[in-house]
């Protein structure tokens, strides 16, 4: 995207980054998507081709922000986009589809696997709130559960931090339909849904590039505007956006 195309665009969609004191011993941290088949160079269809820097600050921030919230026994959620080879996810090519290696976190992140306080939760959905619904087998007496609120709920939680990739994607997703199922109730105690601008991110792909590998006009992806816009989507939606956590 053009430079001045894209200041236009923060000054009329404007974002603002605030500090967020999160509420001592009700925060929950939410990790979405941070594998290998999205942010290790190379790893697969939709991950980095080369090294990126946006990627990478995300996937350091995030883990130190999860070794804060370890250490402090406060509870985190990592979702880890999971597919089956027979179950394509339109319009993307195949991607993190079990047992490629791409499903798997990253290395920075492999250590929350053996964490008590750490729930690991594999999707195949865009969306990881939908992927977290457990299916009802017995439809005509069973009722569905979600996981997710189950966890914010377990744990009384008023705030959860969100962090991972893509800001514009799979963070969004996740966010609006937090904060909808906030809005009618389903978590009691959930007041703040944040999302911690340093410790998200989106890939690129600009348009010439797409055009070259055959892709259609919407594929084109200009990584610093899209991210934008999925901040600033999210801010108007009801989400706190954040740059810091002061004394955390």
């Amino acid at each position: 995207m053009d430079g001045t195309l894209f200041e236009v665009m923060r000054a009329g969609l404007p974002v603002e980054l605030v500090d967020y004191p999160v509420p001592e011993g009700e925060t929950g941290l939410v990790i979405v998507d941070v594998v290998n088949g999205f942010c290790a160079v190379g790893a697969g269809n939709l991950a980095p081709k080369a090294p990126d820097r946006q990627i990478s600050d995300m996937v350091g921030a995030t883990e130190r922000l999860a070794r804060r919230f370890i250490e402090r026994r406060w509870p985190v959620l990592a979702f880890l986009d999971t597919h089956e080879p027979d179950r394509p996810e339109p319009p993307y090519p195949p991607h993190c589809v079990r047992g490629t290696g791409e499903e798997n976190l990253v290395p920075e992140l492999a250590w929350l696997a053996d964490e008590p306080d750490a729930k690991l939760i594999r999707t195949g959905c865009i969306n990881a709130f939908v992927a977290a619904i457990e299916p009802i087998h017995d439809r005509m007496h069973g009722a569905s559960h979600n996981r997710v609120t189950d966890w914010v709920n377990a744990h009384r939680l008023k705030s959860i931090v969100v962090t991972g990739i893509c800001t514009d994607i799979c963070v969004l997703d996740f966010v609006v339909t937090m904060l909808s199922a906030r809005n009618v109730d389903l978590m009691p105690t959930l007041r703040d849904v944040v999302v911690m601008e340093p410790a998200t991110a989106t890939y690129d792909l600009p348009a010439e590039v797409a055009h070259q590998l055959g892709l259609p006009d919407t594929a084109a992806h200009p990584q610093a505007a899209t991210h934008h816009m999925g901040l600033y989507v999210m801010a108007s939606r009801g989400a706190v956006l954040a740059h810091s956590l002061p004394g955390f």
